[in-house]
Parts: C-alpha cells; sequence; structure tokens
C-alpha cells in the first residue's frame, strides 16, 4: 500500500483531486463530489490533532481492533462500507471551499512524514508512522475511485 508521506503518492493524491469537478458523479454510496472531499478531511483532522473524537465504549473498541489492520493493509475497501456518525456529511458543501481544504490537510499531514510518535487513535489505537501513512492515502484512494478519478 503507498503512504501519504512519501512524495509520488503525495503528488499522485493532490494530482487525482485537481481533476475532480463538481459534475462527478459516485459510482457507489450517497454523497456527492462536495460532500466528498469534506469528509476525507475528517480523518486527516483526526491525525493532526485538530478534531477529537469520542473514544468508543470497550465492546466497540474491541470490534475495531479485529479490522484495524484492514485499514492500512493492500486489500482494497468494500464499496458503501459505514463510516462513524461524526464523518458523515448530510448537509450541501461548496466544491471550492471543500476542495482548497483537503488539498491544505493533506499537505498538512504529508509535511509530519518525519513524526515519530503519534498519539494513540481515538478508536484504532495506536498507529505507526508507516500505517498513518498508508491508512490515509487508502481512505482518499477509496473515495477517489468512488468517483472515477
Amino acid at each position: 500500500m503507498k503512504s501519504l508521506f512519501t512524495t509520488e503518492a503525495h503528488n499522485e493524491i493532490m494530482s487525482r483531486i485537481e481533476k475532480l469537478n463538481t459534475q462527478a458523479q459516485p459510482k457507489w454510496g450517497k454523497m456527492n463530489a462536495n460532500q466528498m472531499l469534506a469528509h476525507c478531511s475528517f480523518p486527516l483532522q483526526v491525525a493532526l490533532q485538530e478534531l477529537k473524537l469520542a473514544k468508543p465504549n470497550v465492546v466497540k473498541r474491541l470490534l475495531f481492533s479485529m479490522f484495524k489492520a484492514s485499514l492500512y493493509d493492500d486489500k482494497p475497501w468494500k464499496k458503501s462500507l459505514p463510516t462513524t456518525k461524526q464523518f458523515i456529511v448530510h448537509d450541501s458543501k461548496d466544491f471550492t471551499t471543500e476542495k482548497s481544504n483537503l488539498l491544505e490537510k493533506i499537505t498538512q499531514f504529508h509535511n509530519e512524514k518525519s513524526k515519530i510518535e503519534w498519539p494513540p487513535h481515538p478508536m484504532f489505537g495506536k498507529f505507526t508512522n508507516e500505517q498513518w501513512g498508508k491508512m490515509q492515502y487508502k481512505h482518499l484512494d477509496h473515495h477517489l475511485k468512488q468517483f472515477g478519478v
């Protein structure tokens, strides 16, 4: 799996986002392109400690731990997977604003490539630098494929 911490993967994702437009239709799911861009910023904000998520109860944490490795392995995610409530975007969003915000968050995250110690993820626990980079790439790749870019 590629990592958003590599220059190549960072440039690829940025280029793919630049190809996205407001008329892009999803191949699956309920979000439009504007909502998808907003949605994709949330996990980056969590990693950058700009967005705090409530810790799940013990039962949910145990459940999450069972599929933690799938967040950063080489297998593509299935279509229409459920997401945490805090990452669901229901309202309309401005495409240009959300695109700009996402590109900024991606670059902020990429610039943390030398960071060794990351705070634990509120739902999944500890990730290494490598796992954070792969997980963020995989999430963005999944949604860009959803919109054909």
